[in-house]
């Protein structure tokens, strides 16, 4: 995703007409569903002032490509400023800029961490060439087409508000600087230079596009990657907040050397980086010669990295380094210099396989080790017994007389760095009230399926490609299979679905093992880990009525422990036990819901549930701006109620009789009528057409239904428009009219101090088609501008 777009030139105005912090503001709201903070506004007013001092420059391209706010993929981090294009060479190059406000810092006794003031105060954070740098090798490690097309992507960051000194140019720093060089208040000639180096000629090939719309590569999910990295090569570059947390803790571990007790505690939702951490850190403190073990309570992570070490590490490293949360009832105090608890949330007040070992986990975790760090999500209980909450570890840790730091994770890699979605399901399952809360299926898949046989057959579908996709389901269904082989566990008879749960065959491996596919998931074997694609079971534990979710224990199996003990509860205290089982019961399937890095498709048992999840889906449409290109679903009527039209349907029309109605003012045959919802007011400007050929795939297909808008003011550059024009022929519509995106190419003229229109160039997105060239003085008309494809 990026917010906002230009050539340098159009960049360039922009500023000079104090109106790139509008555009940006603008763009932001309707990409990201809400406002912009005041101070980021003003950042970019002032930010973009430097740029386009440092840009004004001839030998820079004036059709260089300008990207501001560019969302790296499977991230919820953006790169400031990028500039592309191509050098003397004629090779594709990518400038990116880390642009900060800063005016001082100060050095901190971490590496990579500087010291610095934001308006809440001093907060340590990364040196901006390392951010800079991270966001570059990101890029790099996740993008195919950066890799495929040898696109080099070099960083850099600029403080324009800093005077030189020796903090942020320390030779602490310069192995990243020498990677991302840094320029200061007094560097905007050096600044302008170094891109001058780079991108000398335009960005005619559409770079930027290319990157956004890039293939993404196969993560390195940690569970591929952990091999390596505990011989300490880190794969995982971490960003911002996690680089924070990983050098805050290395600090704290090396601190509790010295006798002092340290205990972390780091939380941070799905997919914020949380194990990545943890394992870099069990790596590092590994090769400082430290005794770390990482501990979980759910044995499916420590199956699977294990798992994925065999061959690699020695059994008994591998036992050395893995272990599960109840391991520590007699150990000595302070036998491990670390010990790194995931998915802490989990912890239990006894342990044994039948809870009657120990005092509490929590408390001989802390005892057994010198530092401990919980990295934790408070709303993913999922058992009646979990005990783990940031509060409990917090007042234990402090009882035992430890010294207590709290940091949080907010970089969002999983759910294809959607902060939205997340936002978007905690409220549609009634976890959070987030009003104004965007889904967009453009940054992440979610699907409801009404054939649970049918979401099967996807899920295996995506399953081919590279073993990462898997059904999972609620735990509602007895484990008959456990007894018989033969059985079937989870069974909707009147669809005729049916399927086997995954704990007999491949236990805690299931999520990985090659053919594992056929079989179904549950909490307990995939929490902490991480899909491409998950398919969603959701049973009769949960339904829709009366406008609320409304969840019911009894509607899980009796042999699922996750519950165990509440039905005696709810004799006793009734309320509390409500209270207890909606919890665990929402935070499941947000659990399960998160489990996937690109899409999450689901099947509800409940069907007004099903319907409640479609109207917050179409609601959120409805809060995508119309200048928002969007996915709509629609059929065409013969005819509709006068009281309809314009307010519920759309007139669609043969493509030849648009172009006469709305390009030459004629009378023409309206074909029928189709529903356009999710777009705003509609008005009697908008009209429907059927698009013809592959000139324009992916965004348009062969036969699309599109909806495009008339008498459109503006810009209409790097549009797609619908165009006649009485000189040309296109071959997929057999007429002279076309379906194009909209570029034009300016010229100055030296004459009048003016740019002027040199070319129109009407580009396709298919690049088997050629672009279709028209001068500036043919005769041509603009009949619509496209607003959705059905």
């Amino acid at each position: 995703m990026i917010v906002y777009q230009a050539v340098k030139q159009d960049f360039l105005n922009d500023v000079i007409n104090n109106e790139i912090e509008i555009k940006i503001e603008k763009a932001f709201k309707s990409y990201l569903g809400r406002k912009a903070a005041p101070n980021e506004i003003q950042s970019w007013a002032n930010s973009m002032l430097r740029m386009k001092n440092v840009l004004e420059d001839p030998e820079i391209a004036h059709d260089a490509g300008i990207s501001i706010e560019f969302q790296i993929p499977l991230t919820s981090k953006r790169i400031d400023f990028i500039i592309s294009g191509l050098n003397n060479e004629g090779k594709e190059k990518v400038v990116i800029v880390e642009l900060k406000q800063w005016s001082q810092a100060e050095l901190t006794s971490m590496p990579d961490l500087v010291r610095t003031r934001f308006q809440h105060g001093y907060t340590d954070t990364v040196h901006p060439s390392y951010q800079a740098w991270s966001y570059a090798s990101t890029l790099l490690d996740y993008n195919q087409t950066i890799q495929d097309e040898n696109i080099e992507i070099i960083p850099c960051a600029y403080l324009h508000n800093y005077s030189p000194d020796n903090v942020i140019t320390n030779d602490l720093f310069k192995y990243y600087i020498d990677k991302a060089p840094v320029f200061l208040r007094p560097d905007a000639i050096k600044l302008r230079d170094f891109i001058k180096r780079y991108v000398k000629f335009g960005d005619k090939r559409d770079i930027m596009y290319r990157i956004e719309n890039g293939k993404l590569r196969p993560s390195k999910q940690l569970a591929d990657a952990i091999g390596s990295m505990l011989y300490g090569n880190s794969e995982f570059i971490m960003i911002d907040d996690q680089k924070l947390v990983f050098e805050s803790a290395l600090k704290m571990a090396r601190t509790s050397k010295n006798g002092k007790k340290q205990v972390l505690i780091v939380e941070g939702g799905p997919g914020t980086g949380k194990s990545v951490v943890a394992i870099n850190l069990l790596a590092n403190l590994t090769k400082e010669g430290m005794v770390a073990k990482y501990v979980s309570k759910n044995a499916a992570p420590r199956a699977v990295y294990t798992t994925k070490l065999r061959g690699i590490v020695k059994s008994s490293s591998i036992t050395n380094l893995f272990g599960g949360s109840g391991s520590f009832i007699d150990c000595e105090p302070g036998l491990f210099d670390a010990l790194i608890v995931d998915e802490a949330h989990r912890l239990n007040l006894k342990s044994g396989l039948f809870q009657n070992m120990g005092d509490n986990q929590i408390v001989e975790i802390i005892n057994a080790s010198k530092f401990s760090v919980f990295f934790i999500d408070n709303d993913q209980r999922v058992h009646i017994k979990d005990i783990g909450t940031s509060k409990e570890i917090a007042d234990l840790a402090k009882k035992s007389g430890a010294q207590v730091a709290m940091l949080k994770l907010e970089s969002q890699f999983r759910c294809n760095g959607s902060d939205g979605y997340l936002a978007w399901l905690d409220n549609t399952l009634q976890i959070a009230n987030t009003a104004n809360i965007k889904l967009s299926g453009d940054t992440f898949d979610f699907r409801i399926f009404d054939d649970p046989n049918e979401l099967r057959r996807e899920i295996e579908k995506k399953n081919q490609h590279n073993n990462k996709s898997r059904m999972v389901a609620g735990y509602c269904w007895d484990w008959e299979s456990a007894n018989n082989p033969q059985s079937m566990d989870v069974k909707i008879p009147e669809l005729n679905f049916e399927m086997r749960w995954n704990l007999k065959n491949d236990g805690s491996n299931w999520i990985i093992a090659p053919d594992s596919v056929s079989e179904i998931g549950c909490i307990h074997t995939c929490q902490g880990l991480e899909l491409d694609y998950i398919g969603v079971v959701v049973g009769p534990d949960i339904r829709f009525e009366d406008g609320h979710i409304v969840t019911d224990f009894n509607g899980r199996s009796k042999m699922d422990q996750s519950l165990k003990g509440i039905r005696s509860l709810f004799k006793e205290n009734p309320k509390e036990a409500l209270e207890t089982a909606d919890r665990i019961i929402k935070n499941t399937y947000r659990t399960l819901m998160t489990r996937g890095m690109k899409g999450c498709w689901v099947y509800f048992c409940d069907k007004p549930l099903a319907e409640h999840f479609r109207m917050q889906m179409e609601l959120s449409a409805e809060k995508t701006l119309t200048e928002e290109i969007v996915d709509l679903k629609a059929r065409i009527e013969p005819d509709v109620i006068d009281s309809a039209k314009y307010i519920d349907f759309l007139p669609f029309y043969t493509i030849k009789a648009a172009c006469g109605k709305f390009g030459e003012g004629e009378e023409a045959h309206i074909s029928g009528w189709v529903r356009a919802d999710g777009l705003g007011k509609l008005n009697k400007n908008m009209f429907v057409v059927r698009a013809s050929g592959k000139s324009m795939e992916p965004r348009i297909a062969d036969g699309s239904l599109c909806v495009f808008r008339a008498n459109v003011v503006g810009s209409r550059n790097n549009k797609i428009v619908l165009v006649q024009h009485h000189s040309l022929f296109d071959r997929d519509h057999s007429g002279n009219f076309t379906i194009k995106t909209y570029t034009s190419e300016k010229a100055y003229d030296h004459d009048t101090g003016e740019w002027i229109h040199e070319k129109i160039v009407l580009k396709p997105l298919n690049s088997d088609y050629e672009p279709i060239i028209l001068p500036e003085d043919d005769n041509y008309q603009v009949v619509g501008e496209l607003v959705g494809v059905i």
